[in-house]
């Protein structure tokens, strides 16, 4: 048998029939340690597993760096599951996710677009993280943070909300918003269904088209011709013509004046 940690008597321990082998649960030092060590006891639990089970099972949790470190530790070094608690928490401890302080919810509020589902679940996620978080604080905080003002209208009215009776109100104020919502979504693809069903508009050809194809004439009607289709040709110069015919207006013109007088 190669090296182990484990003593002798945790290595000659037999795995009870039908035991769930915690392989689902991988830690590879990227997230904390507490919250590991937390889950795979609440697993055991649930097995009720003995200490040297536990002590065995262990290490099928660990992946990467993790289970490297943990075959490098002295022979014989590990006799029950407080060792490992002992040895795993130190070497991870930078790992260690802090608490935030109550007033951090304050920076959780509801954004433009989201549902208040979706915000309550974010909020209820946010609060797990906080130590020492009350009632008061947590319902100030998620008012504040709220964008539905009929809502928030409510929480108004009285001046402390347990997360219990906010999550019994909120439900119906999540069915209001999401009946809105559906109702909306419905009217807007009917209007849209209707645009849709318009019938096209024709459009006139393009002017280009349009001198490539000329109108065509009435070849109906007959072609305009003057008031006199023969004329006769003159005989003289335009200009003796138009001497000749000043000249008889002047003796006409004086004609008529000597007659007068």
């Amino acid at each position: 048998m190669g090296a182990t940690p484990f003593t002798e008597r945790i290595l000659k321990a037999k795995l009870p029939k039908g035991f769930d082998k915690p392989t689902d649960m991988k830690y590879d030092r990227t997230k904390d340690p507490q919250e590991h060590l937390t889950t795979f006891e609440a697993r055991m639990n649930l097995e009720g597993a003995a200490d040297v089970v536990r002590c065995r099972a262990f290490p099928v949790t660990l992946a990467g760096p993790t289970i490297k470190w943990f075959n490098a530790l002295p022979n014989g070094s590990i006799a029950g599951f407080h060792d490992i608690t002992r040895k795993f928490m130190p070497q991870f401890t930078t790992r260690i996710t802090k608490a935030k302080h109550p007033i951090s919810l304050l920076g959780v509020t509801q954004k433009q677009d989201e549902s208040t589902r979706k915000y309550l679940d974010r909020f209820n996620d946010e609060c797990l993280m906080v130590d020492g978080l009350t009632d008061s604080i947590a319902s100030l905080c998620l008012t504040n943070g709220l964008m539905n003002e009929d809502f928030r209208k409510h929480l108004t009215t009285k001046p402390v909300w347990t997360m219990h009776e906010i999550q019994n109100v909120t439900k119906d104020y999540i069915n209001d918003e999401e009946v809105i919502q559906v109702v909306t979504a419905k009217k807007q693809q009917h209007n849209h269904t209707q645009h849709g069903n318009l019938a096209p508009r024709h459009n006139p050809p393009p002017r280009e088209n349009q001198r490539d194809h000329p109108k065509l004439t009435n070849t109906s009607r007959p072609p305009r011709i003057g008031k006199f289709s023969n004329y006769m040709p003159l005989t003289a110069p335009i200009t003796e013509i138009y001497d000749a015919r000043a000249s008889r207006e002047k003796r006409r013109s004086f004609n008529i004046l000597r007659f007068r007088t």
